[in-house]
């Protein structure tokens, strides 16, 4: 599984809000699943997502959505603009990719949060030092390895599930 620490002297100074989600607070009914196995969205929507303080020379941009306590993956977009400052609710650039989420799918796939424990869900935000070299719907340990190895700095906003 994709371990952020890999590279242990990323800087970590990019900063990462949301208008609608904030810092240690769980996430908004509108961005966890309906759970309703009939549907073939799940009520995913994606949050919506700013950041600033990328490092000059940037290439592009990933972002992805974890829960690293179970090791899951929600959403990866990669390929994003270095001069894009945010991603809007539910939307993905047209000139971005998305990556297979663990899931299988290259969307948002939401979390489905439970009363019994409580997660955290990671929004990180990568500054990569070029695109990389993936097809739309790309394989989820592939885009993270790439990921991975192109990363120069990082920086995270973290909602719980309760």
């Amino acid at each position: 599984m994709f371990s952020p620490s890999q590279n242990g002297d990323m800087r970590t100074d990019i900063n990462v809000t949301s208008p609608l989600m904030q810092q240690g607070e769980p996430l908004p009914e509108a961005y966890v699943c309906e759970g309703d196995p009939e549907s073939d969205t799940d009520g995913a929507v994606s949050p919506p997502l700013r950041w600033s303080g990328l490092p000059d020379g940037v290439g592009s941009i990933a972002v992805v959505v974890d829960d690293p306590q179970e090791a899951e993956v929600f959403w990866i977009v990669f390929d994003l603009d270095p001069q894009l400052v945010e991603l809007r609710q539910n939307t993905v650039p047209a000139d971005a990719k998305q990556a297979e989420n663990s899931a299988g799918e290259a969307r948002y796939g939401a979390p489905c949060p439970t009363d019994e424990d409580i997660h955290e869900y990671r929004f990180t935000v990568y500054a990569l030092e070029d695109t990389l070299d993936l097809p739309d719907g790309a394989e989820l340990s592939r885009t993270l390895d790439a990921i991975a190895e192109q990363a120069v700095a990082r920086g995270s906003l973290v909602a719980t599930s309760g």
